[in-house]
C-alpha cells in the first residue's frame, strides 16, 4: 500500500494510490496520514479500504510529504561504504546521527531553496524509514517490526554550512526545503529487504549518484537498534539513513554544487521518484 498526502502546503488531506496509479482521496476514513495511523492496526483497517470506493485526485494535484507532522527526522551520516570512500573519511564505528529540522521538509516536487549566502548546496538522495510502532530499548532482530514503511528522502545539504560554521551537522541540513520526502509511504509488506533497493539522482538530466541499500554500513536493523537504545522513537518519527557516492562535494577533479535553475531528480525502486527545481532563497 502506497500512503500519501495532496493538496497546498499546509492544508494537505490523506490519500493513497491505488494499483493502477490513481491517486484516492482517503478523507472520512482518516484525517491525516500521521503517528496516530502508522501502526499495524490502522494500517490495516486502510488496507481494507476498496480503492474503487474513494474519489480520485487530479493528478496534477500537489502532493505533499507523505507523513504529516513527523516528530524527529533523524538522519545517518557516512552510512555507505563506498561513499565514506569518496569522502575519504574511515568507516564508523556507530551509526553517526545528526537532526534535520522539520522546518525543513517539503513536499517531493516542491522547490528546493538555496539560502541566502550560499556556494556549496549538495544533494543526497536516500531510504527514509517510517516508524509506525514506538520502539525503545529494540533489539535488531525485532527491528523491523516497529517500521510502518519506507520512502525517498532528498538530504539537501549546505557543505561551507555543515562543516565550516562552528557548530555541528545540523547547520548545513535544516535550511529551509531541504528535505523533501515522499513521494508515497510504502508499508513495509511491500518491501520485503530494505536492504535490496537501488537509489538513483540526476541533475540536469546527467545521473550524479546510482546506488544500493546492500552497501549500507549500518542495515536499517541495527540504525534501529541502535537509536532506540538512546531514545524512544515515536509513531511518525522518520530516519533518513545515509546516502550513497555521487555527491556534488565528491566529484573530482573539482566538486560541483547547485545552482539557481538546476533540476533534481531522484528515486528508489519500488518507492517512487521525487523532482526539485533549484531556486535562490
Amino acid at each position: 500500500m502506497k500512503l500519501l498526502r495532496f493538496g497546498p502546503a499546509g492544508q494537505e488531506k490523506p490519500g493513497l494510490l491505488d494499483d493502477k496509479g490513481v491517486i484516492r482521496d482517503l478523507t472520512g476514513h482518516v484525517g491525516d496520514i500521521t503517528g496516530d495511523v502508522l501502526g499495524d492496526e490502522a494500517l490495516a483497517r486502510i488496507a481494507a479500504i476498496d480503492p474503487a470506493t474513494l474519489p480520485e485526485v487530479d493528478p496534477a494535484t500537489r502532493l505533499g510529504p507523505c507523513v504529516g507532522s513527523i516528530g524527529k527526522l533523524l538522519c545517518i551520516g557516512l552510512n555507505y561504504s563506498d561513499h565514506a570512500a569518496e569522502s575519504g573519511l574511515p568507516i564508523p564505528d556507530h551509526p553517526i546521527l545528526f537532526m534535520k529540522a522539520n522546518s525543513a521538509i517539503v513536499g517531493p516536487n516542491d522547490d528546493v531553496e538555496i539560502p541566502r549566502g550560499s556556494t556549496k548546496t549538495d544533494w543526497e538522495v536516500e531510504l527514509g524509514v517510517v516508524i509506525g510502532t514506538r520502539a525503545k530499548y529494540v533489539e535488531k532482530a525485532d527491528a523491523l517490526s516497529h517500521v510502518a514503511g519506507y520512502c525517498v528522502v532528498n538530504d539537501v545539504s549546505e557543505r561551507h554550512f555543515q562543516t565550516q560554521l562552528t557548530g555541528q551537522w545540523t547547520k548545513g541540513k535544516s535550511c529551509d526545503t531541504f528535505g523533501p520526502v515522499g513521494p508515497w509511504m510504502v508499508t513495509r509488506d511491500e518491501v520485503p529487504n530494505p536492504q535490496a533497493l537501488d537509489l538513483w539522482l540526476d541533475v540536469n538530466g546527467t545521473r550524479r549518484q546510482t546506488g544500493t541499500t546492500a552497501k549500507m554500513i549500518f542495515d536499517v536493523a541495527a540504525i534501529i537498534e541502535h537509536l532506540s537504545q538512546l531514545m524512544t522513537l515515536h509513531p511518525g518519527d522518520v530516519i533518513s539513513t545515509g546516502t550513497p557516492p555521487g555527491v556534488g562535494m565528491g566529484i573530482k577533479p573539482e566538486p560541483v554544487y547547485l545552482k539557481e535553475g538546476d533540476v533534481m531528480e531522484l528515486g528508489i525502486a519500488g518507492l517512487g521518484a521525487q523532482k526539485q527545481t533549484v531556486v535562490q532563497g
